[in-house]
C-alpha cells in the first residue's frame, strides 16, 4: 500500500496510457465499419487489385508488391529486436541511467525500482510490436501463396463466382496483414510517448493523448485519405461530351 500511495500519479499515468491505446484501437475498429478511413478505403483498393490480377497472365509485379510489403514488416521487426536489446542493456545498468536522467531539467526524481518498472513497461510495448510485425510477415507469406494459386484466365473449370470469391479472400488476407502492420506502428508511436514517462508522469499522459489525436487525424481526416476517396467523375464526362474542335 505504501508503494501504491507513493506512486499514485504513476499508476494513474499507466492507466491513462492503456485507456488511450486500447480505447483508440477499439474506437478505430468500430468507426471504420461505417466511416471512410485509411483501412477501409485501402481494403477496397486491394479488392480491385486482386480482381485485376485475375485478368493478367503475368503476376510477377503482384508478387513483387507483396514482397516489398513483407520487407517493410521485416525491417521493423529487426529494428524492434535492436530496440529491445538496448532496453535490456539499460535495465542492467539502471543506476547509471538514473544518474544521467537526474542531470536533465524538468525530470521528476524516481526510485530505482520505479525506473526499472518503466523500462519493463517499455520493453513490453516493443515485445508486442515484434509479435505484430512477425505475424504481419507470415500473413504476407500467406498472401504470396494465394497469388501463386490464383486461377489463370483460360481455366474453364473455374467459374466467375469462384474468381470473385478468390479476389475477396485474397484481399482480406492482405488487409489482415496490413492491419497487423498498423498495430505495430501504433506500438511504436505509443512507445515513443512512454519515453516521456521518464521525465514526468503528467507529460506522459499528455503525450499519450497527443498520440491518439495524431492517429485519429491521420486515419480519418488526412489529406491522403481525401485523395483516395475522391473520384473525379463529372469532369472527365464533361470533357468526353465536348464536341471535337476542327
Amino acid at each position: 500500500m505504501s508503494f501504491i500511495q507513493s506512486n499514485l500519479i504513476n499508476l494513474l499515468a499507466v492507466c491513462w496510457f492503456v485507456v488511450c491505446w486500447g480505447g483508440y484501437t477499439r474506437y478505430a475498429t468500430w468507426k471504420g465499419r461505417d466511416t471512410a478511413c485509411l483501412a477501409s478505403v485501402l481494403h477496397l483498393y486491394r479488392e480491385d487489385w486482386m480482381r485485376r490480377m485475375l485478368l493478367r497472365d503475368n503476376r510477377i509485379a503482384d508478387a513483387s508488391v507483396i514482397g516489398n510489403l513483407e520487407r517493410n514488416a521485416s525491417f521493423f521487426a529487426s529494428s524492434t529486436l535492436i530496440i529491445l536489446a538496448g532496453i535490456l542493456t539499460v535495465l542492467g545498468a539502471s543506476d547509471r541511467a538514473l544518474s544521467l536522467l537526474a542531470d536533465l531539467p524538468l525530470v521528476q526524481q524516481a526510485s530505482q525500482s520505479m525506473s526499472e518498472i518503466k523500462l519493463l513497461c517499455l520493453a513490453m510495448v516493443f515485445i508486442y510490436a515484434f509479435f505484430t510485425f512477425s505475424w504481419c510477415m507470415r500473413q504476407y507469406n500467406f498472401a504470396a501463396v494465394l497469388v501463386g494459386s490464383a486461377p489463370m484466365i483460360g481455366e474453364r473449370h473455374v467459374s466467375e463466382q469462384e474468381r470473385k470469391a478468390f479476389a475477396l479472400r485474397a484481399a482480406r488476407v492482405i488487409s489482415l496483414a496490413a492491419n497487423q502492420f498498423n498495430f505495430g506502428l501504433r506500438s511504436y508511436y505509443f512507445g515513443l510517448a512512454l519515453l516521456s514517462w521518464f521525465i514526468n508522469p503528467w507529460l506522459f499522459m499528455a503525450m499519450s493523448t497527443g498520440v491518439v489525436l495524431v492517429l485519429y487525424r491521420r486515419e480519418f481526416h488526412s489529406d491522403v485519405l481525401e485523395v483516395m476517396v475522391f473520384t473525379p467523375t463529372e469532369a472527365p464526362l464533361a470533357e468526353a461530351n465536348k464536341e471535337p474542335q476542327v
